[in-house]
């Protein structure tokens, strides 16, 4: 029996809506707490001691490192003659920003390690100007993601302006000349009280090389606190574009200014969609026309087209309509005086898989399928931005590392036109994509991996699920599944309602009161892989991070029998208390708010944390936390892992993995390597992995 820190209990229980709520850790919520930092230096201890009796993680470092090995590279963008890429080589901890001119040879413009040679600077976005002369970026340290922004003058690489604080998520949109843009920034942190200095955005215009206090508010007033904004110019500089959606809501109010009429530090905003629950978004063609990008009332989406004087909603005429089966991902416009008339690639996903086919742009109809290398997922497509009849998409699939290929109308082909710089052996896979049946009969669809087409015989499992925030899991490369399956395992991804793998209806099938669906869904996935003979409860593992946190910690505390092992990353545990941390507040509108009487009657009948049950026996558990992660706060780990020692019965170990100097999103190769490997290595022990 694994012996535990110590870990005071307090007799803590507050009453909520007339149900007593416990909360033994809360002590737990605070990093700066001797208690907690005691308690912290205990549980490393037993990480390192648990750490120590792996037998596979040092080959799992070696094999996932090998897998990486062939680095990475984005699509070319193109601002007139410049043009800019991401690239990755494998002696590389992060990817390089290179630019080139009408020559074709290639600078860098940003090297995060050369920035920071500890490695704890990220490049979290970047942004040409519209002629490719200067440079708007965000970096962030520690995995904070609390990015500042910079403005580089392209030609000499020189820093013109910066840094711009309080950009987290901000969008850069650049005026026609490069002499100012629009962003997304917070309010000053003194101005609010302490609970609400991570929102209150507002969007500005800033003359680059003047001070932020000199900056014009243009948008975001007296909006709600929670708001995001998007924020975008049309190519000729004449369009400005805001979106407001209250925090992840999948809806959007959505206004349009006229730049060529109005001050652009004064725009005359005309209201397109507000209050309308549906998400939507315009472009502006070359053509005169204006593309609508909407899944309003078609949930798997569909493109209409109008002119500028006629955006009224009774005005889109639908240009690709939505599909019955498949959702509409996005598109292309190819045109130029190479081409009898003017066409369009239109990318769709069906059932997780991507497809590609060629219309016509004038009336939508559609021409012919594009042959794709794979069964797999696509990255586009994207367009030069001053037209033509070629556009580049980015492939990749569960054995293929994301390859750029360009597409070019005139031949109507597609061909590689760039690949990362390295190479690597890839194992061979077997991939199956199967339909099972949920608990309320609903049929979900599921990709089973393994390195045989028909096991002989049940093998270590890990099952993987996200489901929530309409977001899909798609085909992709992955070195650590990889790695997994070539020593004898199996990867089971579970497309789950919550996700976006079937349109918007799918996603809103597992949100808010509805959420028990998802955690259905996935006991019904574990199911089926011990009923097909895929695996067995006691050589199945599972595991999911973030939003995915919570559907493993909702999985062990609902159906602990059904796995033997967890890993469970940067969750969200303690759902009566997830508002009241970094940026909490801002997914009410996914999970519910507690403090709604009939929402937290959803929260509460879930939350992994209040679900612990004493004298259960729970599966090996490993909950992974990060210090800086400014999405999900590390407390949930910390006091999820507290409440399940003190209740397991078992000898199974429950551990906490916490790490330093990162966050939530992006990190050092390195560190990705190490997480991995512990992530294997853990699960490899307790599925019988050897």
């Amino acid at each position: 029996m694994t012996t535990y820190p110590p870990t005071p209990r307090l007799d803590l229980v507050e009453q909520m809506h007339g149900v007593a709520v416990p909360d033994p850790y809360r002590w737990l919520e605070d990093p700066t707490d001797e208690r907690t930092a005691t308690w912290a230096a205990g549980q490393g201890e037993l990480m390192d001691k648990e750490r120590a009796s792996w037998q596979t993680r040092d080959r799992f470092v070696e094999r996932v490192e090998q897998l990486l090995g062939a680095g990475s590279i984005s699509p070319t963008y193109w601002r007139g003659d410049r043009a800019f890429l991401m690239r990755r080589d494998s002696s590389q901890q992060f990817a390089v920003l290179y630019v080139s001119e009408g020559d074709g040879v290639e600078r860098v413009l940003i090297d995060p390690m050369a920035l920071d040679p500890e490695g704890l600077t990220t490049l979290d976005s970047w942004q040409p100007s519209k002629e490719g002369d200067r440079l708007a970026y965000q970096l962030s340290e520690g995995g904070t993601e609390e990015s500042v922004v910079y403005v580089m003058d392209i030609a000499t690489g020189n820093q013109i302006d910066g840094p711009i604080d309080r950009c987290r998520f901000s969008p850069i949109a650049w005026l026609v000349g490069g002499e100012s843009f629009y962003y997304v920034r917070r309010i000053a942190p003194e101005l609010l009280p302490e609970s609400e200095r991570n929102f209150h955005r507002r969007v500005y215009l800033h003359q680059v090389g003047t001070p932020t206090e000199e900056d014009v508010m243009i948008f975001g007033a007296g909006m709600t606190m929670t708001n995001y904004y998007g924020v975008e110019v049309s190519r000729d500089g004449r369009w400005l574009q805001v979106s407001a959606a209250e925090g992840t809501e999948p809806r959007n109010d959505l206004w349009l200014a006229d730049l060529s009429a109005c001050d652009p530090s004064a725009p005359a905003f005309t209201l397109i969609q507000g209050d309308v629950d549906a998400q939507t978004s315009l472009t502006f063609g070359r053509d005169g026309r204006v593309y609508v990008n909407t899944d309003r009332e078609a949930p798997r989406g569909r493109m209409a087209v109008t002119t500028p004087d006629a955006l009224e909603f009774a005005n889109w005429v639908d240009l690709v309509p939505e599909d019955d089966d498949a959702v509409l991902d996005g598109s292309a416009i190819l045109d130029g005086p190479d081409l009898a008339e003017d066409l369009m690639l239109v990318v769709k996903t069906r059932h997780g898989v991507a497809e590609m086919s060629l219309n016509r742009a004038t009336d939508g109809a559609f021409i012919e399928q594009v042959e794709l290398p794979g069964v797999g997922t696509i990255g586009g497509p994207i367009e030069h931005i001053d037209g033509g009849p070629v556009a580049w998409y980015v492939y990749t699939d569960h054995t293929t590392v994301p390859v750029i290929y360009s597409y070019d109308a005139r031949t109507r082909t597609s061909a590689i036109h760039a690949v990362p710089p390295g190479k690597v052996d890839v194992p061979r896979v077997f991939s199956k994509h199967v339909i099972y049946r949920s608990k309320d009969g609903t049929d979900v669809r599921m990709f089973i991996l393994s390195g045989a087409d028909n096991p002989d015989k049940a093998k270590p499992a890990v099952l993987y699920g996200y489901g929530g925030f309409g977001i899909p899991l798609a085909p992709g490369y992955s070195a650590a599944i990889l790695a997994w399956v070539e020593a004898g395992g199996i990867w089971a991804i579970a497309n789950l309602r919550g996700g976006g793998e079937e349109g918007e209806d799918w996603h809103r099938a597992g949100m808010l009161g509805l959420k028990q669906n998802v955690f259905d869904d996935f006991h019904a996935a574990a199911e089926y892989l011990i009923a097909e003979g895929w695996t067995t409860p006691t050589q199945l593992g599972i595991y999911g991070g973030s939003n995915g946190g919570l559907l493993v910690g909702a999985a062990m505390t609902q159906r602990p029998e059904l796995f033997n092992a967890v890993v469970c990353v940067a969750p969200l545990l303690d759902m009566i208390r997830y508002t009241t941390s970094e940026l909490g507040p801002t997914w009410t509108v996914e999970y519910g708010d507690p403090e709604d009487a009939e929402q937290f009657g959803w929260l509460i009948n879930y939350s992994p944390y209040h679900r612990v049950t004493e004298g259960t026996d729970y599966p090996a558990t490993m909950f992974a936390v990060f210090d800086n992660d400014t999405r999900t706060d590390p407390m949930h780990g910390r006091k999820m892992c507290a409440a399940t020692q003190h209740a397991t019965s078992g000898d199974r170990p429950i551990l906490l993995r916490t790490e330093g100097d990162v966050g939530h999103g992006a990190r050092s190769m390195s560190k990705s390597v190490e997480e991995s490997a512990d992530t294997l290595a853990f699960l490899a022990k307790w599925t019988g992995l050897n």
